[in-house]
């Protein structure tokens, strides 16, 4: 009997290794560090939410969504000669290991169609979307806290699925 144990223990053991091997070779999540978005009024049917995105593996941010707001789209601000202009891009690269920074006149998500006022010290919950070089689809959840982090504090984020 302490033979048969020994064997199903070393059996176990070998599946685990095995199991830790694949688990190894998926591609880390994308990291999420001082994420806030900024906080409205009565009113106001939209905002802006910031920041910095990490991808060990690389990816690729192709959406956003959040049940705070009709409309969440990745967007970027730039000058176009003496104008600085506003739009939606189909997606941001998160270059391998290199941190982006979505920033207030840069690029970052904006939040329309606003279902009520985001107040100071609340949070949102998020949802970004994104896709590998093969064409894998994966999403990040977590909450964006409103108002900007007075300590650079990273936000929480969980809950990565493929």
């Amino acid at each position: 009997m302490n033979l048969s144990i020994a064997i199903r223990t070393l059996a176990l053991c070998a599946a685990l290794t095995g199991a830790a091997g694949a688990f190894s070779q998926t591609p880390a999540a994308v990291q999420v560090r001082d994420a806030w978005v900024r906080q409205s009024v009565p009113g106001q049917s939209g905002t802006g939410a910031f920041m910095k995105l990490t991808a060990p593996a690389g990816a690729r941010l192709v959406g956003v969504s959040t049940p705070a707001a009709g409309v969440a789209e990745v967007h970027e601000m730039k000058m176009e000669g003496d104008t600085m202009r506003m739009r939606a891009v189909p997606g941001l690269d998160l270059p391998v290991g290199k941190t982006v920074e979505l920033k207030p006149g840069g690029y970052h998500l904006m939040l329309m169609d606003l279902k009520q006022p985001l107040a100071k010290g609340a949070s949102v919950p998020v949802t970004l979307h994104f896709e590998d070089a093969k064409g894998k689809t994966s999403t990040l959840e977590f909450k964006l806290q409103v108002g900007a982090p007075a300590d650079g504090a990273a936000a929480p984020a969980h809950n990565h699925k493929h």
